[in-house]
């Protein structure tokens, strides 16, 4: 992957700064540029990911993705998908985080549908916000976080894959999420591998 200062879009932003990434982005020598839907959270670029025509193909050398994928129709995710890898370098990397529903899935088998499987900045989240949306947000009128489709770490694999990522590894992590990271270099194989397992043991929970 590439080395120095470079451009990481960081899509569905929230509030959130680079204090709050994952690694390698929450250091130098990355620059953050934020899009978000959502204008109340003051992004750089006001945009949907998936129309995101404000970014210029291959000018990000990083992409970082939490907790958007799910919010989005399932005939959209492909369409997001491929404007990531637009707007990504060649020699890039993209880090994308969902909820993992295979883990969803086994814990309403367990009849833990509405307990809290974790506690996030905004409070406790249980398997059915990872379903449907997280219920406090939504309470307070924030509708376009409601959830429309979900993943497991396999069919993220696929659908980043389906989008033209020659290399990509996923991993589901102890906060119920499945992290993917991706690549457009076909050489990138190893790094990718790195990266994945390094998210596998981060230590804190992302919003919900």
């Amino acid at each position: 992957m590439t080395q120095g200062p470079y451009r990481l879009l960081h899509v569905g932003c929230g509030n959130k700064r680079q204090a709050d990434l994952p690694p390698p982005f929450n250091q130098a020598p990355w620059h953050e540029v934020r899009l978000d839907i959502d204008p109340a959270v003051a992004p750089d670029v006001v945009a949907s990911i998936t129309d995101m025509r404000a970014i210029a193909t291959g000018s990000a050398q990083g992409i970082y993705s939490a907790h958007n994928l799910e919010h989005l129709y399932p005939h959209e995710v492909e369409v997001a998908l491929a404007e990531f890898a637009r707007v990504l370098a060649p020699n890039g990397v993209a880090i994308i985080t969902t909820p993992d529903l295979e883990m969803v899935a086994q814990a309403i088998l367990r009849g833990r549908l509405t307990d809290a499987a974790y506690v996030a900045p905004a409070g406790p989240v249980a398997p059915l916000d990872m379903i449907y949306g997280f219920r406090p947000s939504l309470a307070q009128g924030h509708l376009h976080m409601a959830h429309r489709t979900g993943f497991t770490a396999t069919s993220l694999v696929a659908a980043l894959r389906q989008a033209g990522f020659a290399n990509v590894a996923a991993c589901s992590d102890k906060f119920w999420a499945v992290w993917a990271v991706a690549s457009r270099n076909r050489e990138d194989g190893e790094a990718v591998q790195a990266l994945v397992k390094d998210l596998a043991h981060r230590a804190y929970p992302t919003a919900a």
